[in-house]
């Protein structure tokens, strides 16, 4: 066997150094030697052996962006982050492990470049066993990379809707987000089925306070405005007669809620005063008002309720007064009903309720001489079992009689005479009266919610 011995080769002419030829098996190196690239050098044709160099000396704590033949140790303790992949060229090789078994409290996202695939799917798949690790090799356009060696499975990219905020709880296969104060709604990751993306909601603006009558009575406060969706694929639950809102659509973004306060209600007549409006509550393009305030005796709109997403109920003013309009401003299907009207021109000292999400409160005629004053209820709210059990709301809050006796709310949290709403209901507080010697203070409406539910397993 013939032996050259030389320390370097290098090219005669040109850019190119050929070792060997058509037919001729060439072998570098012998057994306990390394054949080795110089730097920046690259190599074609000789393919990897299922192995990547592990990066000891840096372990991840934030989003960084992987290279082609390595593997990293991501400590995800601080927080969740993603490993992005680099272009997928055929053969490309990257390893990843969970460094201090933290990926069950805070997940490692593996985000693709570009168009590429994982395993087939276009989603991101997100590593979330304590102590995972995954290889994955590019294999090609159809595939992408494909994992050839995990510590637990097989990943791709979740098919469900993935988000967080507010208080959740699950029914089924649904999850379910419960507002009950401002707060973010954020999706992480869309579904892999578009009609997944769809999402299922409640949207209840806070109620509005009951008025405040200075020697009578005061109207109840109107109901907040109460708009519901049920999505295609949101599973079998009961909905209002009001279902039918606007569809939302989320995308990987957050989405601000708000949440209505309830109406103040009165302590001290203030004659020209109605109770205090609710508070709108949003989520996406989709806003119910808040309730309108009952009507005060003797103020300057003479007893009339506010409008809102229920208008309050009226006042008695001696000549006749007129309930706030519902469903202002006008949406389909409509939000809520109108306040009760006082048709009484002259003996008649009774206020009338606010209206609700499903009914509006009743009118008061007038009475013979021989019938006692009375008042009207507020009226009915509407029930919804999103949440997984049916509750209802959005009652009108009940007016106050002039002989100081409270008449009921509406079903859905309206308060009674004299009674705030219901927090998180959207009811509308009842009305008060200054008579001696029962007076009571106006009830404030009930702050509102929005509940959000989708398919997520």
């Amino acid at each position: 066997m013939s032996k050259i011995e030389v320390d370097a080769i290098d090219k005669q002419s040109g850019s190119t150094v050929t070792i060997g030829g058509s037919g001729t098996n060439v072998v570098l190196g012998t057994c306990g030697q390394t054949v080795s690239l110089g730097t920046g050098a690259t190599q074609t044709g000789f393919g990897r052996t299922g192995t990547v160099d592990w990066q000891t000396g840096s372990i991840k704590t934030t989003t960084f962006t992987a290279a082609n033949g390595e593997g990293y140790f991501a400590n995800t303790n601080g927080g969740a982050f993603t490993m992005n992949l680099p272009a997928g060229v055929a053969g490309a090789i990257v390893s990843v492990a969970d460094y201090g078994d933290n990926f069950g409290t805070n997940g490692l996202t593996i985000a693709a470049n570009g168009s590429d695939k994982i395993n087939g799917e276009t989603s991101n798949p997100i590593l979330n066993i304590n102590g995972e690790s995954v290889t994955l090799v590019f294999v090609d356009s159809t595939e992408g990379w494909i994992t050839v060696n995990a510590s637990s499975e097989n990943i791709v990219g979740s098919p469900f809707l993935i988000a967080s905020g507010g208080t959740e709880t699950t029914c089924g296969d649904y999850k379910i987000h419960s507002f009950t104060g401002p707060g973010t709604f954020t999706v992480s990751q869309v579904s892999c089925t578009a009609a997944d993306n769809t999402v299922s909601y409640l949207v209840v603006a806070g109620g509005g306070a009951g008025g405040l009558g200075v020697t009578n009575s005061g109207g109840g406060g109107g109901a907040g405005g109460f708009r519901e969706f049920r999505a295609p694929v949101s599973g079998c639950y009961s909905v209002s007669p009001l279902n039918g809102s606007t569809p939302i659509t989320v995308t990987a973004t957050s989405f601000p809620i708000t949440v209505g306060a309830g109406g103040a209600g009165q302590a001290t007549p203030t004659p020209g005063d109605q109770g205090g409006p609710g508070g709108v509550s949003t989520f996406s393009t989709v806003t119910s008002a808040g309730g309108g305030g009952g009507g005060s005796q003797n103020s300057p709109t003479c007893g009339n309720g506010a409008n809102g997403g229920s208008g309050g109920g009226s006042a008695y003013n001696g000549s006749g007064s007129s309930g706030g309009t519902g469903n202002t401003p006008p949406v389909s299907p409509p939000q809520g009903n109108s306040g009760g009207n006082n048709t009484t021109p002259g003996g008649q000292q009774a206020s009338t309720g606010g209206g609700g999400a499903t009914a509006a409160a009743t009118p008061v005629p007038q009475n013979p001489p021989s019938v006692p004053d009375r008042g009207s209820p507020g009226g009915a709210g509407a029930s919804t079992s999103i949440t997984g059990s049916s509750v209802a709301r959005s009652g009108g809050g009940g007016s106050n009689m002039s002989d100081d006796t409270g008449r009921p709310g509406g079903t859905g949290g309206g308060g009674a005479g004299g009674s705030n709403g219901t927090g998180n209901t959207g009811g509308g507080g009842g009305g008060g009266s200054k008579n001696a010697p029962n007076s009571s203070a106006s009830g404030g409406g009930g702050s509102g919610i929005v509940v959000i539910r989708y398919k997520y397993k």
